[in-house]
């Protein structure tokens, strides 16, 4: 199981955010010879990640510090565009933990921070859609999510918290694991499933659903049909030659 005091944030490669598309958890690389999209077998159905999502999620980079905010994922989606990455197949600017209030408000919602996202995440996501991007946003599938902070996770609010991230434009959830009250993760993760295709029909548009789970309960026996993609282990670290730090960073880019 992953530890928080490991999540310690990926130090700037060279000083850009383009090149903090190489942090780990913001970058998914498929395989050298990626199997035909037409080939592969549809997860859940739905024909979405067949092959590896790729973009960028903030957390590695940033973790909840000020910089975190609209602008930088508005910027991430300028870079894609200008630096060519988006013909290179980059689509997904990923919102992870800490865009949202410490609290819910008096109708159970979530509320995204006024300060990060002063025009809320529906402007970034038709910023980013206007662009030919996609973005994604960040929950866990438990009473909090895993900052430290204690910022308010879905359990128990899988279906109230769908309908608005599918309304807001959203088109791609990286579900955490943390304070799951030991409840079971293939029933955990399949009410979000549920949840997710349920709200998606009302706007036409799919969500790639990402388990976050870290192969606690061996996802690759039972989240083919649940999610479209999932951890297999927890946090690893890799080495920063250039500060000799060794920073956290997920296992695997888009779907850390």
């Amino acid at each position: 199981m992953r530890h928080l005091s490991a999540r310690t944030a990926c130090r700037r490669v060279a000083g850009t955010l383009a090149a903090a598309l190489l942090c780990a958890a913001g970058l998914a690389v498929p395989t050298a010879s990626p199997v035909a999209a037409d080939d592969a077998a549809p997860l859940l159905g739905n024909r979405l990640a067949v092959t590896a999502p790729m973009g960028f999620n903030n957390w590695n980079t940033t973790n909840c510090s000020a910089e975190f905010n609209e602008a930088m994922i508005k910027g991430i989606a300028d870079i894609f565009v200008d630096r060519g990455l988006k013909a290179a197949g980059y689509e997904y600017g990923n919102l992870d933990d800490c865009w949202a209030l410490p609290e819910r408000d008096a109708d159970g919602k979530l509320v995204p921070d006024p300060a990060r996202f002063p025009n809320g995440v529906k402007a970034v996501a038709d910023y980013v859609h206007a662009k030919g991007l996609k973005l994604g946003i960040y929950t866990s599938a438990g009473t909090k999510t895993c900052n430290s902070a204690g910022f308010p996770g879905a359990l128990g609010h899988e279906y109230s918290d769908a309908q608005p991230f599918a309304d807001r434009g959203v088109d791609y959830l990286k579900y955490d694991n943390c304070d799951n009250q030991g409840m079971d993760a293939k029933q955990r993760y399949t009410t979000r499933r549920d949840a997710l295709e349920a709200a998606s029909r009302t706007t036409g548009r799919p969500i790639v659903y990402s388990i976050c789970e870290w192969g606690a309960n061996k996802p690759w026996e039972w989240a083919a049909d649940v999610g479209n993609s999932w951890r297999t282990t927890g946090d690893i670290s890799a080495p920063v030659p250039a500060t000799g730090t060794t920073p956290t960073c997920s296992r695997s880019a888009m779907a850390a």
